[in-house]
């Protein structure tokens, strides 16, 4: 069988696919600080046999975990002589325009950590002053003085030409091996110096910690027996080697979040739905992305706590783009100073948790909520569940400072959840040109079925799709990936004075470098698939449209086709276009998949045409405009292929369950996934 793990704020899941297609999950508490004893935890809870174990595939929370609550390593930079505050100085955009108290956020390396070195390259990659070794040494016997562990390098213009850097890193292991290192040439080869450093910093930053996590993990799932090819998600939607992470970890961003869009994209194109949105409500956060044409988008535009507030840390490594917002099952509902009812983004997080877990939480969550009202049931928890507990909490918190009753007030809840996430959903859709009516929506994680129909009836998406292992389905999409690696090269022409020869051999290069690794990781050349991306704008425009390309030759035949590709995607993305402009390229964008074996999804034999054999009982729940009224509540793993059922209704499993809001209606898939009608004729 083939397995994958994903750490959660609050759960960490595996599903497993037999070699017949059939499919099994499991969830485990997630256990932080120590979040390998999660995973290990799991595999046992699930029961499976670890010799059957053909690969593992596993997405992690540990290397955002370590930025966003500053746990890095103490780490220094190493730069070109004058530019030791460009990380300080940053850019010049400031999200809140008008708050004359703003301030930039904190750097990662204190300015006496930030050292420079005599060295200097041009934009064209020559070398205008050798480096001097003298200056790097000394920076070294500085750093070992202040207990430095790890340093970041960037100079000036390393993309065009890395030898500078590379001779740093070089004599830095050599005069220091025990000291964690990392040239920028091995993370971006993109222009744009304060993102480059920036990216570089961060993942230093996090390096002895990614290097510990991954090496334990290993350790402990060698000990028990799983001794097979084992890989870790990437942000970019694939996997790559657990060595590998180890030396770019900054790569492992978004590991977990980004592996429910890719397998959103998968299951569209297994369902014929080239157009979907991925929507994944999971205890702590709730993200989505569009897929447009079955390719999920990538961006290496990404920001870390990036808000309306503050400008957050960019990252220039390739990203899928998802849009996070901290809302989620154990998101807590509170009522701020001027009375407004309130939920998140602070989260109780796995410990203490909701109030209905029983572990010293006291604060209501959405889960609480969804207690209360009827859309969840106490008896598919794995803890006994204290319903006085529950609503006493809620009756405190926010019905008597509102003089509502509890019910009203678990209602409003929701409802204020359900208001965040459609604002995410709007920021990935409707902000960025595309109509989402025009969309189906993919709803995972536990909480996602819950809250789907009615964000999608909002948004004009008739069709929402509850896969199966729904509250796991993160897991799933890295059973779908392959091996990637994206190679982003800074290629700055003009259109109207390309010269073939120089840019086709430089696509060439590109793909050889990605078949030598990918051989070294035994992929045989023919498993490797290109696909071609050209970051593009018009001349004198600051950002870019990144633009596929056919894997052919660029040439005159094709070139007009290249530049009216872009004219669609830039009147697509800002609503106009220049016809008559010059073109030009920024960026080469080489991505290489390296094929793995996959188990295609089991069709499900039909066992029943009556939806009435799988009805569970029948409780009130409270529904928005209608009130409380009499559900039927249907188990989930004795519903059959082609089943039909009228909303109002509850589908439910052990890790979650569905809502069908009156007026709806659901079916089954050949393969068992939900699929909800949210306009019904």
């Amino acid at each position: 069988m083939r397995i994958a793990t994903d750490i959660g704020g609050t759960f960490t899941d595996i599903v497993y696919v037999t070699k017949d297609g059939t499919i099994g999950v499991e969830k485990a508490h997630t256990t932080p600080p120590n979040f390998e004893k999660g995973v290990i935890d799991v595999i046992k809870k699930s029961g499976i046999s670890t010799e059957a174990v053909k690969s593992l595939n596993h997405g992690t929370t540990v290397i955002i975990n370590a930025i966003t609550e500053r746990k890095g390593a103490k780490t220094a930079l190493i730069t070109t002589k004058g530019f030791r505050d460009m990380l300080e100085i940053a850019r010049g955009n400031r999200p809140d325009l008008f708050n004359l108290m703003y301030k930039k956020p904190e750097v990662f390396v204190p300015r006496y950590l930030r050292q420079e070195v005599e060295e200097r390259i041009n934009y064209k990659g020559e070398v205008v002053t050798p480096l001097k070794e003298d200056d790097v040494k000394s920076c070294i016997d500085y750093f070992k003085k202040e207990g430095v562990e790890a340093i970041a390098v960037t100079y000036l213009h390393s993309y065009k030409n890395s030898d500078h850097e590379r001779q740093t890193v070089d004599l830095i292991k050599k005069l220091w091996p025990e000291v964690y290192v990392t040239g920028s040439y091995e993370i971006s080869k993109e222009f744009r110096e304060y993102e480059r450093i920036s990216t570089t910093v961060l993942n230093s930053y996090v390096k002895p910690i990614a290097a510990k996590y991954i090496d334990e993990l290993y350790g402990k799932l060698e000990e028990i027996g799983i001794n097979s090819s084992k890989y870790i998600m990437q942000s970019n939607g694939g996997t790559t080697t657990f060595e590998k992470a180890k030396e770019t970890p900054i790569n492992m961003i978004e590991s977990g979040p980004v592996a429910g869009i890719f397998g959103s994209a998968m299951l569209g194109k297994i369902l014929g739905e080239e157009k979907v949105i991925g929507f994944d409500i999971g205890g702590t956060t709730a993200k989505c992305s569009l897929i447009d044409g079955g390719e999920v988008k990538v961006t290496t535009d990404h920001k870390i706590e990036k808000t309306n507030r503050t400008a957050g840390y960019p990252v220039k490594v390739p990203v899928v783009d998802i849009v996070e917002i901290g809302n989620g099952g154990g998101s807590i509902a509170w009522v701020d100073e001027g009375g407004s009812l309130k939920v998140g983004p602070q989260s109780a997080g796995a410990l203490p948790g909701p109030v209905a877990y029983g572990q010293g939480g006291t604060q209501p969550t959405t889960t609480d909520a969804n207690l209360i009202i009827g859309r969840l049931s106490p008896d598919n928890f794995d803890m006994p569940v204290d319903m006085e507990m529950v609503r006493k909490s809620v009756e405190e918190t926010i019905a008597k400072p509102f003089g509502i009753s509890i019910e009203k007030a678990a209602l409003g809840i929701i409802r204020i959840a359900n208001a965040n996430m459609l604002n995410a959903l709007k920021l990935i859709s409707v902000r960025k040109g595309y109509d989402p009516r025009d969309f189906s929506l993919v709803a995972f994680g536990g909480g996602g079925p819950m809250h789907a129909a009615p964000l999608a009836k909002e948004l004009g998406i008739k069709k929402v799709i509850i896969p199966v292992a729904a509250s796991v389905f993160s897991a799933w999409g890295m059973l779908m990936t392959d091996l990637r690696q994206d190679d982003i090269q800074t290629f700055n022409i003009r259109l109207d004075k390309i010269d073939y020869d120089l840019i086709n051999g430089q696509w060439n290069n590109m793909e050889q470098i990605a078949i030598d690794e990918y051989s070294q990781k035994g992929i045989d050349p023919e498993n490797v698939i290109f696909v071609r991306n050209l970051d593009m704008r018009y001349w004198g425009q600051e950002h870019t449209i990144k633009v596929s390309i056919f894997n052919d030759d660029i040439n005159e035949m094709n070139l007009a086709n290249i530049i009216e590709r872009f004219h669609v995607e830039h009147e697509k993305t800002y609503n106009f276009r220049i016809d008559d402009s010059l073109t030009e390229i920024v960026n080469l964008h080489l991505t290489a998949f390296g094929k793995v074996e996959k188990t295609e999804l089991k069709k499900l034999d039909i066992l029943s045409n009556d939806p009435n054999d799988a009805i569970k009982e029948v409780r009130k729940v409270v529904f928005e405009e209608v009130g409380e009224i009499d559900t039927k509540v249907y188990l989930r793993d004795k519903l059959s292929p082609e089943m039909v059922i009228d909303g109002p209704a509850i589908i439910e499993e052990v890790t979650t369950s569905t809502v069908v809001y009156p007026g709806m209606q659901l079916s089954v898939d050949a393969y068992g996934n939900l699929l909800i009608n949210t306009e019904v004729e």
